[in-house]
C-alpha cells in the first residue's frame, strides 16, 4: 500500500498491518513479519520515480530536503 506523506513524496506500508517498518535485509513488515511482496516494491518505485519526475527542476524543493533522485531518474 502506497500512501502520501505531508511533502507529498510517496511511502510504502505493509499490505497487513499498515506498518511502514521495514527490514530491508529480508523484505519482511518490523510489526507484523509479513513478506513485501515484489509488486508492492515495483509500486512504490514507479511511485517515486513520478515524485521524482514531477518534483525535477524545482530549485530549492522541500518535498524531500536533501534527497537526490538516481543518476538514472
Amino acid at each position: 500500500m502506497i500512501f502520501h506523506n505531508p511533502s507529498g513524496a510517496p511511502e510504502l506500508a505493509c499490505e497487513q498491518c499498515g506498518c511502514r517498518w521495514f527490514d530491508r535485509m529480508h523484505g519482511t513488515c518490523y510489526e507484523c513479519g509479513s513478506q513485501v511482496p515484489a509488486e508492492a516494491i515495483a509500486e512504490f518505485d514507479r511511485a517515486l520515480q513520478a515524485f521524482w519526475a514531477k518534483n525535477a527542476g524545482q530549485e530549492g524543493s522541500a518535498a524531500v530536503p536533501g534527497a537526490k533522485p538516481p543518476a538514472d531518474a
